[in-house]
């Protein structure tokens, strides 16, 4: 309860993060996925002959790097597994399907893949398998569709990506989408804090240690680990610890046309800088120390968001000295919290 209002309802939001991931592969990754393009399996031996499928680049047990690839079947054996129905949302087969510990023939390892079977009933432990392979491939690991119980002669899949020729470059770089959803409920701290931004309030947490002030709230000191209850009202005006001008545009976040500031907000009577936008002014006359202010979304906007506050904006005033700005909490100021 605060001020005899009943309390709001609980926050929760179905959140997503998701980007594209492009990495270099090296020597190693880039072998096994120069491999798949080309309709084969590779795996690295370690020097006691033993095979990593797929290839590791250094031994888990001594540390010692890994360079020696070597070829191995795309038949195998189904050493465990389990059934996935429904398949799992951004998962690269639509219909339900084995996922399984597969261990080729060569390999002492095996590897993670997908069986394709119709249903549960087909899978087995010790279910021989071979690779199915995609028409068209690129170097990535989705160009080996998956396995299937293997044909009477033991190898058509194998024996139709060998007829194809090796060519191009080595894959040297992949790109893979990152994908994430959660549902995320906000702490107590946070949730207080959150519903005060539909009043225009920016609340902090005060540490019962020395009285430093943090925004957002955690609910904790995070220096001293120890529970910190008091929230104490923030103004809406501070200074610029430090900013970073972006000029390339973020994938799917077309309300931030480039290029655009965003900074380290230290609000005046807190301890802690968070991140805002810094706009109403020009890119370089952004500066350490620049005093701001908050500029809001009309009350008929607002919610429990942060994003109530659309940016900050320069106030005019003399700027704070640049070896005073940023967080004061680490800074030893003897109290100095104002």
């Amino acid at each position: 309860m605060t001020g005899g209002s009943v309390d709001p309802a609980p926050l929760r939001a179905d959140l997503v993060i998701e980007y594209p991931f492009t990495r270099t592969t090296g020597p190693v990754v880039g072998a096994f996925m120069t491999g798949l393009r080309d309709g084969r399996i590779v795996g690295s031996r370690r020097a006691d002959g033993r095979v990593f499928v797929p290839p590791a680049e250094v031994d888990p047990e001594t540390g010692d790097a890994i360079t020696d690839i070597v070829e191995v079947a795309s038949t195998g054996v189904v050493e465990t597994w389990t059934w996935v129905d429904p398949p799992r949302p951004g998962s690269p087969w639509a219909q339900p399907h084995g996922l399984a510990l597969i261990r080729l023939d060569g390999a002492d390892t095996p590897m993670l893949h997908g069986v394709l079977v119709d249903s549960a009933a087909d899978m087995a432990t010790g279910l021989r398998v071979e690779a199915v392979w995609r028409d068209e491939r690129v170097g990535h690991i989705t160009d080996l569709v998956g396995f299937a119980p293997e044909t009477a002669d033991g190898a058509a899949g194998e024996a139709a990506a060998a007829e194809e020729p090796v060519s191009g470059e080595p894959v040297r770089s992949i790109r893979t989408p990152i994908r994430l959803e959660y549902d995320f409920i906000p702490s107590a701290a946070a949730q207080e804090y959150l519903h005060a931004y539909a009043e225009k309030r920016i609340l902090g947490n005060r540490s019962p240690i020395d009285g430093a002030v943090f925004v957002p709230p955690r609910g904790v000191d995070p220096r001293h680990g120890v529970e910190a209850t008091e929230m104490v009202d923030l103004a809406h005006t501070g200074h610029v610890g430090n900013f970073c001008v972006t000029h390339l545009p973020i994938p799917g976040r077309s309300d931030l046309p480039t290029p655009y500031v965003s900074a380290w907000i230290h609000l005046d009577g807190a301890d802690i800088g968070f991140l805002g936008l810094v706009s109403g002014c020009d890119l370089d006359e952004v500066r350490i120390g620049m005093r701001v202010r908050a500029v809001w979304k009309p009350d008929d906007e607002l919610g429990a968001t942060a994003e109530n506050v659309r940016y900050w904006e320069p106030t005019g005033e003399p700027d704070v000295p640049v070896d005073r700005a940023g967080n004061r909490a680490w800074q030893g100021e003897d109290g100095d919290h104002a």
